[in-house]
């Protein structure tokens, strides 16, 4: 049987979604040892987005293939009380046995959280990046236009991205503030190792007056990742939710930001 599991998570005390093999603490590798003791089998997951070291989600998916027969209330209930607080289950259903959570999903959503004021937040250091200078908003939105679309994002990949191609198709950027707070939602139909967070370190210059909003047009065009910015801190970067065909059923229903 095919399971499929919406799970969040508070990423800052892990080394990031994937298990690995010197035992540091990752969300796949606590995921994975509790279901596992639920399903009373080795279990093994699937995720539609792996994600950084300090990187949090609000409506991440994974699947496994288990013999195990449980109702869905049990593999909620039973592994959240093997995981840590940092890290739930939310729901669990079965799906069919064509799906899968990575391959299967035809687009994925982020935010990215910038706290922009003098000092950094005690509360939120670990939840949103920072900002000292003021930032408009207004200026950062016309940058991003330049992004809309299908694009080669290559000044926006990391250099160990390991993706075939760097071309990608945008389908929005926006860019909202909420009091101390500039929150940017993004959604594309994939996404390259540090795209997110290299796309918000041309923005920041541009909202603080420093570059023109053209910048953004001529690092994008340049296809050259020494034309860009600064790599944003992860701290500030949320999976927001992976998007499927309606014939899947998949919940579309995430955590709420307290922002």
């Amino acid at each position: 049987m095919r399971i499929v599991l919406g799970i969040a998570y508070e990423g800052t005390n892990y080394h990031g979604w994937q298990r690995q093999e010197n035992n540091l603490p990752t969300i796949q590798g606590y995921l994975e040892a509790a279901l596992s003791k639920v399903a009373d089998e080795p279990i093994s997951v699937v995720t539609a987005g792996r994600t950084d070291r300090g990187v949090h989600a609000l409506g991440q998916v994974v699947h496994f293939d288990t013999t195990a027969t449980r109702a869905e209330r049990a593999w909620v209930l039973g592994t959240n009380a093997y995981l840590p607080a940092s890290i739930r289950v939310h729901w669990a259903k079965p799906t069919e046995e064509n799906f899968h959570a990575r391959f299967s999903a035809f687009a994925r959503s982020y935010h990215y959280i910038i706290y922009n004021q003098s000092t950094h937040s005690a509360n939120f250091a670990n939840k949103s990046g920072w900002y000292i200078k003021t930032l408009n908003e207004d200026q950062m939105q016309t940058a991003a236009a330049y992004l809309i679309g299908e694009h080669d994002f290559t000044s926006f990949r990391a250099g160990g991205c390991q993706a075939k191609s760097p071309v990608r198709l945008l389908h929005y950027l926006t860019i909202r503030r909420e009091k101390k707070f500039i929150i940017i939602d993004i959604k594309a139909n994939g996404f390259l190792h540090h795209m997110v967070r290299n796309i918000v370190g041309v923005l920041l210059p541009i909202g603080a007056g420093e570059c023109s909003p053209e910048w953004m047009q001529q690092v994008l065009e340049a296809r050259d990742r020494t034309q860009a910015g600064i790599t944003a801190p992860a701290a500030g970067l949320y999976f927001e939710r992976a998007y499927y065909p309606e014939h899947y059923q998949i919940p579309t229903d995430a955590e709420l930001l307290l922002i």
